[in-house]
Order: structure tokens, then sequence, then C-alpha cells
């Protein structure tokens, strides 16, 4: 279940609350007049069937209410209540399969700005990939992975794609790119200072290294890592299942690329600064391609699963049970 408080102006607290009454899937619906003070209005709660959530949030919405007042819903990990269990009951489709399509904007929007502590955690987790790469330490190598940010801006391009949000896409874009262009030249000056200090040599960078000679080999099993490792990512975020998102930043060598092509640049080895290049765009692209069929899928899967699951009789009915 979900929670779900508004702020409603007074003159259109009686349509919010017909609304919230006619739409299956809700129960424990209370209003307090007058108790908002800013902005100034009533305060309106329900528990809504996750299923129900995002058709609702769109049908408020177009009342204007995130301009007038405010929408604020939080996902319940226990509700105890017949009546709930009657809202989900009601409530077309499956829980488990609705994506919440603002709360997912919004979480991908959030994770893909540019600030210092994204690019902290990647040039961090580009650094930490430098040191495996050269130690050919494979630990190391998936610490790295789990350090790296960069799927927030990944989920974030396939969410604008699916949802048409140009905006977004810059956005995500913006830190992607600029992201990892910042945390190589970092890490290259990483690398150059590890030189000077005799903890790196050009032998490092030359020698067998068995443990992590795939990161700068891209085949096409690289690719298929990563679409499934995209479609992991992406069910992860639509289902609110984030410790998945650990397994999926242990499996795609978008950061030891980024940082093999940093290090091999700085020793002038252009044919491992290509080849790890090639590895991070095959491992970006196959992310992002999964990302936006498995939205896409989803979103036409949900259409079904909601005309095979009618409504209840009485809309609202478990409101007033």
């Amino acid at each position: 279940m979900l929670h779900l408080r508004l702020i409603v102006p007074t003159d259109t607290t009686d349509e919010v609350v017909a609304l919230l009454e006619t739409t299956v899937g809700t129960a424990h619906l209370v209003v307090l007049p007058g108790a908002a003070r800013s902005p100034a209005g009533d305060v309106v709660m329900c528990d809504v069937a996750r299923e129900a959530g995002d058709e609702l949030i769109r049908d408020l919405r177009g009342l204007g209410l995130e301009k007038s007042g405010s929408i604020t819903m939080e996902n319940m990990e226990l509700t105890l209540s017949d009546h709930a269990d009657r809202a989900e009951d009601e409530a077309p489709g499956d829980g488990a399969d609705a994506v919440l399509w603002e709360e997912l904007t919004e979480a991908t929007h959030e994770e893909s700005t540019f600030s210092v502590t994204y690019v902290s955690f990647l040039a961090l987790a580009t650094m930490l990939a430098a040191c495996g790469v050269m130690l050919d330490n494979a630990v190391l190598i998936v610490g790295a992975m789990a350090v790296g940010p960069e799927f927030g801006p990944l989920a974030g391009i396939s969410t604008a794609i699916v949802q048409r949000a140009p905006r977004l896409v810059v956005r995500s874009l913006w830190a992607l790119i600029g992201g990892f262009v910042l945390a190589m030249i970092l890490t290259a000056g990483f690398a150059w200072l590890m030189d000077a200090f005799g903890l790196f040599t050009h032998d490092m960078i030359d020698k067998p290294r068995p443990n992590t000679g795939f990161i700068w080999h891209p085949d096409w099993m690289s690719f298929v890592v990563a679409f499934l490792a995209g479609i992991a990512g992406t069910l992860s975020l639509t289902s609110a299942k984030s410790g998945a998102l650990i397994g999926v930043a242990i499996s795609v060598t978008t950061v030891p690329a980024a940082a093999n092509a940093a290090v091999a640049f700085s020793y002038s080895d252009y044919q491992q600064t290509v080849g790890s290049g090639q590895q991070l765009l095959a491992n970006l692209g196959g992310i992002v391609l999964a990302g936006t069929l498995t939205l896409l899928l989803q979103k036409g899967l949900w259409k079904i699963r909601r005309t095979q699951k009618p409504p209840a009789s009485t809309p609202g009915a478990s409101v007033g049970a």
C-alpha cells in the first residue's frame, strides 16, 4: 500500500474527496479541514493500492493540485487492515508489476544530477578501479563497480525516452558524459601522481593481466551482460527492489573500462585506451537499450493486466466499508 497526503485548497476539497472516494483501490480516507498553513488549505489523507497509485496521481495532477497545493506519496512497509486488503483486491492489476511513473521520473531526475557528490563518487570509483587494473586485482574491480553511481543517469535516459521528457534526457546525458570525462581526467592525473611516487609503473600496464584483461577486450558477451544487467537494474527501480542494484553494479564494467582507458592514455598505450573505450560504450549502450525496452514492455503489459482484472462493482467501496 501507498500513503497519500494532500494539501488541498478549501474550494477544491470536495472535488478531490469525490475523486478519492470513486477511485477503486483507496482506503482510510481522512479529511482535516483547515489543518494546512503553508500553503493554506485542508489536509486530505488516504491509503491506496500501489496498482492504483499511478492513475490516481495523474488524475490529481489533472486537477492542478501540484500547483495549488501539494501531493506527497510514500511506501508503507506494513498495513494491517481489512479495508486495505479489500482495496488491494479491488484494484485492477498486481502491485508488484505496477510502475509509478511520477516516482520513477523523480528518482531518476535526482540520481541524474551533475553534482559534486555524484562526480566525487564516480571519480573515486574510477581511481579505485585504476588500482585494480594496475594490480590485476579482481576484488578492487568489484569494489569500484559497487561504488560507481552511473546507473542513475542511464536509468534517467531510458525513463526520459519512454516518457518523452527531452529535458531529462539532456540532464542525464550531461551527468553521464560530463561525469565520466571529469572522472577519467582526474584518474589520469591520479595515475601520473602514483607513477611519480613509484606505485604505478609502465611495466604494470604492459604485463599480462589475466584477472582484468577482459576490461579492454570487448566482445558480444560484454554487450549481453550489460543488456541483462540493464533489465535487472530497471526492474529493481520500478519495483522498489533497490538491493538488486548492487548486483547490477558489480556485473557491468563501465567504471573499470573508464579507469583503464584513463590509465592507458596516461602511459600512451592507445590500443588499450581504444579497447577500453569500446568496452565502455558497449556497456553504456546495452544498459540504456535494455532499460528502455524493459520500461516499454512494462508499460504495455500493465495496460493488458489492468484490463484482465475487472474493477469492483462499486467504486470506492473500500473507503466506505
